[in-house]
């Protein structure tokens, strides 16, 4: 059986995939990138959790990342959709089915990212703060 942990990133993960960008976990960039954009969902640090002892449960602000790149001659409003596309698909359900307490992300930081002999690509992490609770930081 999964850990809350895990089965909450693979919810966070199918929820990205129903975009119309390519969804990949923890994958490394491929060589060409999609028409539509690229997402690669990081797990992430879950960071030190609040306990409360009656009942025991640990209290996490897990911090996952979204890295979103586009490449292409509209790269800056491929990359607009795609980060609002994202931005949709998390308001849309922010407890993922009830697995988490509430899910937010954060702004992107974009950067360009010159590529020799092709269109440059553009490029930004964008952080998720998944919180949550389980009764053991294993489970």
């Amino acid at each position: 059986m999964p850990s809350t942990r895990e089965t909450i990133l693979t919810a966070l993960h199918a929820r990205l995939s129903t975009l119309p960008a390519t969804a990949l976990r923890s994958d490394v960039l491929p060589e060409r990138l999609p028409p539509d954009g690229l997402l690669i969902l990081r797990d992430g640090e879950p960071g030190e959790p609040e306990v409360t002892l009656s009942p025991l449960s640990y209290h996490y602000q897990h911090r996952a990342e979204i890295e979103a790149v586009v490449q292409g001659t509209d790269r800056d409003i491929t990359f607009d959709a795609l980060c609002a596309s994202i931005g949709t698909a998390i308001a849309a359900d922010r407890t993922l089915g009830g697995l988490c307490v509430w899910v937010e992300a954060e702004a992107p930081r974009p950067v360009d990212l010159p590529v020799e002999g092709a269109a440059s690509l553009k490029a930004a992490g964008i952080p998720v703060i998944l919180h949550y609770t389980t009764a053991d930081p294993l489970a």
